[in-house]
Parts: C-alpha cells; sequence; structure tokens
C-alpha cells in the first residue's frame, strides 16, 4: 500500500498512467498498446489524472473488457496482469503492461500507439520499422538502399573476399555477379542492400553520409568545449572504418610505463581488446533505422564510445554484463569476422571489456543507456585521472 501511494503521489509518466474510467474498448486498446510497444508500466484505473481516488463501480465489467481488448482487439494479441486493490476505501484496479515482445502491436489491426512521456501518439512510418527491429520482425541491415546499383560496390574488395572465402574467382562462378551478390544477401533487386553498401560499397559516406563516424579528442572533459587537440570524419566500407577507429584512438591515447624499465614497450593506458570490443559493437549493433554516425569522444578524463539507439527490446544495462544480446544485424554479423574486423562472439564482447579492464587493474567500464536521446554509451575511464 505504502507502493502504491507513492506511485499516486509521483503523478504521471512514460511509465504510469491514470485513467478514472475507460469508455470504449478502443481506448483501454491504445493504452496499453502505447505502453507495450513502448517500456510496459501500470495502469491505474480509478485515479483522476491529478491523483485523486474515484474508484471503480462495475469492476466485473472492466475486468471482461480488459481481457477481451488483450485477445481479440489488440494484434498479436497480449498477455497483462490485472489486480484489484481497496485504496482509500475505493476500489481501483491496476493493470500491468509487460515490454512487448512482439512488436509493433496494433488495435484494430492499423492503430498503433507508443507512448511519449505521460502522453501517447501515433507511431511515426519509421518508429513503426524501428519497433518491427526490436523484436526481430525487420533489420535494416536486410533493407535495399535507393539509389544504388552494381556500379556503387567496390568489384576489388568483393573479388578479394569471394577468393578468400570460397577459393575461386567470382566470375568463375557461373552466375552473374548480381545473382552471387543477392545469394549474400548484398543485393536486393537492383539496389544494394545496407549490408552491401557498408561492407563494400566504393564510397558508403557519398550515399549515407549521416553514418560516418564522428572522431574527437577533446581538450578537458566537456563536451560542450570548443577547444580539440585531433578530429577526424572516419568514412569508408566497414572494415576501413574500424581500422581507422581505432587508428583514432591509439593515437590520442597515452602508452604507460606503469613502473618498467625504458626498455620495454609501454602499456596502453586502456586495453586494446576492451576498445576493439567497443568500437565493434558500435558498428554492428546499432540501430541504422537511426539516421546518425557513431561517436568517438576522447577526454582528458575518460573515453566515449557512443552508439545510436536504446538497447533492443528486453535487454538492459544490467543483463548485457552475462552476455545477454539480441542480433539487430544479422547479415554485419555474419561477415564481421570474415572482413577483418574482429567480432568474436554473440553476447561475449561486454564481458570481454570487463575482463580485459580488470586485468589492467583500472577502472571498470560503465554502459548507459539514454532512452530520450536514444543512444548507448560506453565509457572507459583513463588510468590515474
Amino acid at each position: 500500500m505504502t507502493e502504491l501511494t507513492e506511485i499516486i503521489r509521483k503523478g504521471e509518466d512514460s511509465k504510469t498512467q491514470f485513467k478514472e474510467r475507460f469508455h470504449s474498448p478502443d481506448a483501454l486498446g491504445a493504452e496499453i498498446s502505447a505502453m507495450a510497444n513502448s517500456e510496459g508500466g501500470i495502469i491505474i484505473v480509478g485515479v483522476s489524472d491529478a491523483g485523486g481516488i474515484v474508484g471503480i463501480e462495475d469492476v466485473r465489467g472492466l475486468n471482461q473488457m480488459i481481457s477481451n481488448v488483450c485477445s481479440q482487439k489488440i494484434e498479436p494479441p497480449i498477455s497483462v496482469i490485472t489486480e484489484n486493490v481497496i485504496y482509500k476505501n475505493k476500489l481501483i484496479i491496476m493493470i500491468n503492461v509487460p515490454i512487448g515482445e512482439n512488436k509493433p502491436y496494433a488495435v484494430n489491426k492499423g492503430d498503433f500507439w507508443i507512448k511519449v512521456g505521460s502522453d501517447k501518439r501515433r507511431a511515426s512510418r519509421e518508429e513503426l520499422r524501428r519497433l518491427m527491429q526490436a523484436s526481430g520482425n525487420l533489420y535494416a541491415d536486410e533493407m535495399p538502399i535507393p539509389d544504388t546499383s552494381l556500379s556503387d560496390a567496390d568489384m576489388y574488395i568483393f573479388r578479394r573476399f569471394y577468393e578468400d572465402q570460397y577459393g575461386s574467382d567470382p566470375d568463375k562462378a557461373g552466375l552473374p555477379v548480381e545473382r552471387l551478390l543477392t545469394n549474400l544477401k548484398l543485393m536486393k533487386g537492383k539496389n544494394l542492400t545496407l549490408a552491401g553498401l557498408l561492407l563494400f560499397g566504393k564510397r558508403p559516406e557519398t550515399v549515407r553520409p549521416q553514418y560516418v563516424v564522428k572522431g574527437v579528442a577533446f581538450t578537458g572533459n566537456d563536451v560542450g568545449g570548443n577547444e580539440y587537440s585531433d578530429s577526424e570524419d572516419i568514412a569508408g566500407p566497414l572494415s576501413m572504418v574500424f581500422k581507422n577507429g581505432m587508428a583514432f584512438l591509439r593515437r590520442n591515447l597515452k602508452k604507460l610505463q606503469k613502473g618498467r624499465s625504458f626498455n620495454f614497450p609501454g602499456i596502453p593506458e586502456i586495453p586494446e581488446i576492451a576498445l576493439e570490443e567497443a568500437l565493434v559493437n558500435a558498428l554492428i549493433h546499432r540501430d541504422y533505422f537511426i539516421n546518425s554516425g557513431v561517436r568517438l569522444f576522447v577526454f582528458d578524463n575518460r573515453v566515449e564510445i557512443i552508439s545510436p539507439g536504446k538497447l533492443p527490446n528486453t535487454v538492459t544495462t544490467e543483463n548485457i554484463r552475462y552476455g545477454i544480446q539480441i542480433v539487430r544485424n544479422p547479415i554485419l554479423l555474419s561477415y564481421a569476422s570474415k572482413l577483418e574486423i574482429p567480432y568474436r562472439g554473440i553476447g561475449s564482447g561486454i564481458i570481454r571489456m570487463i575482463s580485459e579492464c580488470r586485468k589492467a587493474k583500472i577502472r571498470m567500464p560503465e554502459f548507459i543507456e539514454n532512452k530520450d536521446a536514444d543512444l548507448f554509451k560506453v565509457v572507459f575511464f583513463r588510468d590515474g585521472r
């Protein structure tokens, strides 16, 4: 009861909704589906927007409406947990809505709702794509890129890859190169897929400039500062982006002696394997439905590797430490290790970052998800700072 008092005292937010009553199944369906399409939450019926307790008279009718809406009105059907509570001598109902595992949820087959703060609105086309991506029903890397064609592919890189993987010249495969690329999910129709563009494009940045990786080495510790010692826009095929991204980090970090003789090479202040894992994850697992680039920020006291997109669906900053992962870009993932991008295994990257920092006896990295800004950030702390 104390917990309920605290919830009502705090008021409505993106995970808590008050309703005096529901006059129609459509209105109830919109509220439940909006929460399921977002982060889940609680709908408390019998409470005014201002937090006043008005209670419910027809509890049986409301529970029947909830059951019908969840099984017949919302598609795919969703299970919620209801709880009847006596509070201040009045009966209220708490509807606990889980984070949807089969997004997007629609009301009447065509209305898709999402939460925006304490309110809700219809989802945009882009948001629908991202909801489908979160549940594994759509992948950005397999989408065809308009206005691209075979001429945008770097055939030298592709031929070298094909010979390394299959031991023969693609021109002798007995299939047109377009068919080979299609079979490898690098083309769809006459267009390169996003995976084809990012992995084998001649100049991917001319087609998708928003995906260029931005590296900045700041003077001081404030991202708002206007002084920096190094800056680079890192572009090209993904393997080159990884290589040049690591080069940017190396040249802006120090090597430390840590009590060793000058005859010994210095030890990187942040383990390179940990940096590699963070950069690979940012390139392979980022949300490519967001038109923004990965950022590599080096400060005097820390390094931030920032990738666009929240963690997918039921993944959290807690369970990623135990190897939990949902694949967002399976085509990119399947090619990474074949193109000199050191991807070492599903779910092991975060564990390896932590392990490498522990072995180096430096502060553990932080993993920060900013849902409002739609980004995920790995923060490494520079030794002795």
